[in-house]
């Protein structure tokens, strides 16, 4: 059997953070981060990262491993992931798994492998050089006589993936389509337990994103995206383009207004939370805990720390 892992996910601002720091006290765990931008050093306001007394002496992994200039992919976090969680489990504790980026925990849970690649390889230049030379359609068309499923999932406006699925043909003679479909047909890696926090109604959700956009505000986030330009970190980098990062650029420049760029923060991530709560309504498993209005946090510790036990924690 696979070994038992705990798994805390949901939208933005639905306090993954607290749940999984009490039931890491309970349970003997640590925390390994699923945040796809608490992995980067230098962003901590804007990421919600938690704060040595948010984590309150509970061991967190996977915060703080990547510069902000760096590009970091799903198949690094899952490499880098896999070995925190089996080094939690040969200490005989508890590995909860806890953030918002479905993909990173789908991947990390299911044993997914990625085809290997180079990002600094000729190939991949080329492959860049020729989008940007021939457009997205041209390539889609190539694409598309070796892996037209590939290609009929794939907008011509999406460099990333058309570049990448290319080179995967061209690097290893198989396509991503297939390797994708043998890596699915693999044993999962963990037996998880996955709770999901959300919000009963989705105004108690925006308010909460209202608020804690405003406490970003007022923490200094203008100064931490000023820092991060003034340091060098390039404004079209991956991790510039995160939530509360891309919008403030602009009012660095002077091209905008902070309440202005608050208010977009909080539209995109109000869309961001929705996309999330879609992603994670596919997991058929996973036991859902809803905040009220108001939310009671002993009940949603009592109903987890139920769930944990009939799952055998």
């Amino acid at each position: 059997m696979p070994p038992k892992i705990l798994v805390i996910s949901g939208p933005t601002a639905s306090g993954k953070t607290a749940l999984a720091v009490e039931l890491a006290k309970r349970h003997n765990g640590e925390v390994v981060s699923a945040d796809s931008m608490q992995i980067y050093r230098h962003m901590d306001i804007g990421t919600a990262k938690p704060t040595p007394e948010e984590m309150g002496g509970v061991p967190h992994h996977m915060i703080d491993v990547a510069g902000p200039e760096e590009d970091f992919s799903a198949a690094r976090y899952v490499d880098m992931a896999a070995t925190c969680v089996e080094d939690v489990l040969s200490r005989g504790k508890l590995p909860i798994l806890a953030g918002g980026t479905g993909l990173y925990i789908d991947s990390l849970l299911s044993g997914r492998t990625f085809a290997a690649f180079d990002e600094a390889s000729p190939l991949r230049a080329e492959l860049e050089e020729r989008y940007v030379r021939e457009g997205g359609e041209a390539l889609l068309r190539e694409l598309a006589r070796v892996d037209p499923d590939a290609a009929a999932r794939l907008h011509p406006n999406d460099a990333k993936r058309i570049v990448r699925a290319l080179e995967v043909w061209l690097t290893t003679g198989r396509t991503i389509t297939r390797h994708n479909e043998e890596t699915k047909a693999l044993p999962p890696r963990y037996d998880a337990l996955t709770l999901t926090l959300d919000y009963e109604r989705r105004e108690d959700m925006w308010a909460r994103i209202d608020r804690r956009v405003d406490e970003m505000m007022e923490r200094g986030l203008v100064e931490e995206v000023r820092a991060l330009l003034d340091s060098g970190v390039p404004e079209r980098c991956t991790a510039m383009q995160a939530i509360g990062y891309k919008e403030l650029v602009p009012v660095i420049s002077g091209d905008a207004a902070a309440a202005d760029a608050a208010a977009q923060i909080k539209l995109r991530s109000r869309q961001y939370a929705k996309r999330q709560r879609t992603w994670f309504r596919h997991n058929p498993e996973a036991k859902w805990l809803l905040w009220g209005p108001v939310p009671n946090f002993a009940d949603v510790l009592q109903r987890s720390t139920a769930y944990l036990e009939e799952f055998g924690i």
